[in-house]
């Protein structure tokens, strides 16, 4: 599909804040490793890019050998800059590759896998929803697993499905 950058960034986000966080699913899907780098890399990257920008205007002062100078500093801002702002772009880049990579379609075995999986979740809820009185939760969970039966999954559709199975219900 034809999507903005910034829609790529917000399904992106979207994207990895589904994915659950069990390290179980390593072995059973290789978007896992994905997902767990770049939440690593939206989480702690702008710090270091802080922290990086910071230091090299420090060192490049002169203040640590007792040489400083403010104009050393002023010097050493343009390379300090660009390094601050690479390490800054990489969490929107690891947001635009996640949202590039959950507007995919699924591969066929995958797929297959997707409708099987989807197939127990609506027995489940079945089977939980006749035990349980009309709570909010079930019928809420019953919207969501409507929602995701689609012909042709997308790997957004399996990140929910993936929520939506290792979610606790109540």
């Amino acid at each position: 599909m034809n999507i903005s950058v910034v829609q790529l960034i917000k399904l992106g986000k979207k994207y990895l804040s589904l994915w659950p966080d069990k390290p179980e699913l390593t072995h059973y899907f290789e978007d896992y490793r994905g997902v767990q780098s770049a939440r690593f890399v939206c989480r702690y990257f702008p710090a270091l890019a802080m922290f990086t920008v910071v230091m090299q205007l420090y060192v490049a002062s002169g203040y640590p050998m007792g040489q400083g100078s403010i104009n050393n500093a002023l010097n050493a801002l343009p390379q300090a800059l660009v390094y601050g702002l690479f390490l800054v772009s990489m969490p929107v880049q690891a947001l635009v590759l996640s949202g590039v990579k959950a507007d995919k379609l699924l591969p066929p075995s995958l797929a297959s896998w997707y409708h099987s999986g989807l197939e127990k979740v609506k027995q489940r809820g079945k089977e939980q929803f006749s035990e349980q009185a009309a709570h909010s939760r079930s019928h809420k969970n019953e919207k969501a697993i409507a929602k995701l039966a689609t012909y042709k999954p997308r790997y957004i559709d399996l990140a929910q499905l993936l929520h939506l199975t290792f979610t606790p219900t109540k």
